[in-house]
């Protein structure tokens, strides 16, 4: 660990992930003053986060293409630009405008993401990749878990207009991540400088990385996004709630580093493999027994849940590894837009059978997910695909 955060570029990297993804974290304290001042459903809430995260997803491959050509030296505006309009969010008078805002502020994540994790790929060793990606996800997953309390305590003090304050970490962050990145050397791929043939992209077993990603983000996305709206239907207030959502991702973060070890050691596809078992007992516990020891199952969900992103990541990369942009853009995209869609879905549910309901019914998503897996490459097929040599033409 020491080795890595001696690493200036990538703390600085690290930092702004935390940035763009704390307001991520804000988006489920909002909804309940959001339902309560535009007078919505929990599904038409949800659609706030299927603005910001599918706008963020869909761009996400197109920054990751503009990035394998042209370099990843802009991070820093696109955090900015995420902080700007999200801190309008709280001075429109209209839920359609809302949307916008929502839609605008996702296209800063979008551009974000790729790019840094481009960047962060570059950085790190190959024979210590998944520890190290590991690290740098798990300062976005502390950013998402911050978001919660962030939102609590300027909500509390300052109202729904206390979005304006947010505008603040994201700028200045963007500028410094700007200054800092200036000299960081183009990541544009090797075979268009040398004139190499791109690799063939092995099709099944990228569609196997993406398709497990998408069901890992939609549980996450859907668990983070309506525990504090389901505990407050319970009677618990925002002292409780917020405190409850932070664990859930802080957990994650905790699960991302060890599963990245654990990776290294043991080997990626066995890790996700064995994370999303202990998953469904982890589901039961949390839905079946709501209340203060909920805390105990949270830490189980997050730690499981969304521990595996950054194993999935690198993945998707070393199959493209010639368009690692891409891969990051596709699969980090595809998961985001995932987890997007699936919000609003459960929130339906939610609205016809009753929240408990609806989170409970990802034991089923996660078991069809577990055959998925099993089709996952192992480290060898991955490897060979990585350093394949290529026929000249």
């Amino acid at each position: 660990m020491a080795q890595f955060l001696r690493n200036g570029k990538l703390l600085t990297l690290m930092l702004g992930h935390f940035a763009v993804d704390s307001y991520v974290g804000v988006i489920p304290v909002l909804y309940p003053v959001l339902i309560g001042r535009f007078h919505l459903s929990l599904a038409t809430v949800g659609l706030v986060s299927l603005a910001y995260g599918g706008t963020a997803a869909i761009s996400q491959p197109i920054f990751g293409l503009l990035a394998d050509r042209f370099g990843t030296r802009l991070t820093g505006l696109a955090l900015a630009w995420t902080a700007i309009t999200f801190a309008v969010v709280g001075f429109v008078d209209s839920f359609p405008l809302l949307l916008a805002l929502a839609l605008a502020s996702g296209l800063g994540s979008g551009a974000f993401h790729p790019l840094g994790a481009l960047d962060v790929r570059g950085l790190l060793p190959a024979w210590r990749r998944s520890f190290g990606m590991s690290v740098y996800v798990t300062a976005g997953t502390v950013g998402v878990a911050a978001g919660p309390l962030i939102g609590i305590l300027v909500f509390g003090a300052f109202g729904l207009h206390g979005t304006g304050l947010l505008v603040i970490p994201g700028v200045v962050t963007g500028g410094y991540l700007l200054w800092r990145m200036r000299g960081l050397p183009s990541t544009a791929p090797a075979q268009r400088r040398t004139g190499l043939p791109v690799p063939s992209v092995p099709v099944f077993a990228l569609a196997i990385v993406i398709a497990v990603m998408m069901s890992r983000s939609w549980t996450v996305n859907v668990f983070q996004a309506f525990t504090p709206t389901w505990y407050r239907q319970l009677g618990y207030g925002p002292e409780f709630y917020g405190p409850l959502a932070t664990t859930l991702v802080l957990a994650s973060a905790v699960g991302t580093v060890g599963c990245g070890s654990l990776a290294d050691r043991y080997g990626r596809r066995s890790v996700i493999i064995a994370t999303l078992v202990l998953t469904v007992p982890a589901i039961l516990l949390f839905t079946m027994f709501p209340g203060p020891w909920a805390f105990a199952s949270a830490i189980l969900i997050g730690f499981l849940a969304a521990s595996t992103a950054p194993l999935l990541l690198l993945m998707a990369q070393q199959l493209m590894v010639t368009r690692a942009g891409l891969a990051s853009g596709l699969v980090m995209g595809l998961g985001f837009v995932t987890g997007a869609i699936g919000i609003p879905i459960n929130g339906a549910i939610g609205d016809a059978i009753g929240l408990q309901k609806s989170l409970m019914t990802h034991v089923i998503l996660v078991i069809a997910t577990i055959g998925i897996a099993w089709f996952l490459p192992g480290e060898k097929e991955i490897e060979r695909h990585a350093t394949k040599p290529e026929p000249a033409t």
